[in-house]
């Protein structure tokens, strides 16, 4: 792995991972410096995988797609082995190893019933060293972390980024293009329209206009992966709160806002919410529980998971850590 980038590397990352397919001169605009400067210290971190552009799909608008989230314990010796198996498959979209080294959190995508009922009837108690699970529906993932800048760019710089998510539009159906584009974005981002249509047998001008619409729908979310270590993030957890049925949308989408918090979601289970958090060291995350969650008003329980390693996330694998 790199050593942490300076403080160039880190703004541009910035405005990548809240707008993946920004223009070199969008990113200068926004950052205030040139675009050969951008294009320079950019390109090798987009080259050695560094940055990596890609695309998700919001599973609440693919209706196949069952979102599922596991807290799986088992033997420690064995930990690393069954979270490296979970990360290799082709479903699950996070990774991580949690707590005391005794537990594994992934978000899976689960293609249908029969996917779920194989994995949580055959797959999990097949394996050994595994000892129990818990599995949780996704029941909404709130789309205001869609666009996370880790809290490195200043507000009025977030907002100048004109292709963040706005309000959505109404979702277009599902068409055989639609899935075979994202196939194609999950692997680079920032593609280009002609090489996408090239790819794709169709024409540029189709491509940008159904990927304009898949993006305002909501239906795919860009991101940008990278180590978060390489930021200067040296403490990550996940929340499992449990609040009112009448306070979870408003408290899911407060949450959801804070420039912090870099995943939020609506669960079954008892504890009603996941959040996922990032903060510079454990006094930034304490100021986070003391601070944020402390001032909310309907919060009837907490648990704190601190997140150890991971090897998976928005669907592609660390390899540092496989």
């Amino acid at each position: 792995m790199r050593p942490e980038l300076d403080a160039t590397e880190r703004r541009i990352a910035a405005v990548l991972m809240a707008s993946p397919r920004a223009s070199w001169r969008t990113v200068a605009r926004v950052l205030g410096i040139s675009e050969r400067t951008v294009v320079r210290r950019a390109t090798p971190l987009l080259h050695d995988g560094t940055l990596r552009p890609t695309a998700i799909r919001n599973p609440a608008l693919f209706p196949r797609l069952i979102p599922m989230v596991l807290r799986i314990r088992c033997r420690p010796s064995r930990i690393q082995a069954i979270a490296a198996g979970l990360a290799r498959r082709a479903d699950t979209v996070w990774v991580d190893i949690l707590g005391g080294g005794d537990e594994i959190s992934s978000v899976l995508f689960l293609d249908g019933p029969q996917a779920r009922t194989s994995l949580l009837l055959r797959d999990l108690p097949a394996t050994a060293a595994v000892r129990s699970w818990d599995a949780y529906d996704l029941l909404k993932v709130f789309p205001a972390g869609f666009a996370w800048s880790a809290g490195l760019l200043p507000m009025d710089q977030f907002e100048t980024l004109a292709s963040l998510p706005r309000e959505p539009v109404d979702a277009p159906q599902i068409q055989p293009l639609d899935d075979a584009l994202i196939d194609k974005l999950t692997t680079n981002a920032r593609a280009g329209y002609s090489d996408l249509a090239t790819r794709l047998g169709t024409s540029a001008s189709t491509v940008r206009r159904r990927l304009d619409l898949l993006i305002s729908a909501h239906m795919v979310r860009m991101a940008c992966e990278v180590d978060l270590r390489l930021l200067g993030i040296g403490s990550e957890a996940l929340l499992w709160i449990a609040t009112g049925p009448g306070s979870l949308e408003a408290t899911g989408q407060e949450l959801s806002r804070h420039p912090q918090v870099r995943f939020t979601a609506a669960t079954t289970g008892a504890a009603n919410l996941l959040v996922a958090v990032a903060a510079d060291d454990l006094g930034g995350l304490y100021s986070f529980l003391t601070e944020t969650v402390g001032s909310l008003d309907d919060v009837r329980g907490l648990e704190v998971t601190p997140i150890l390693s991971s090897l998976k996330r928005t669907g592609l694998l660390r390899r540092s850590e496989i």
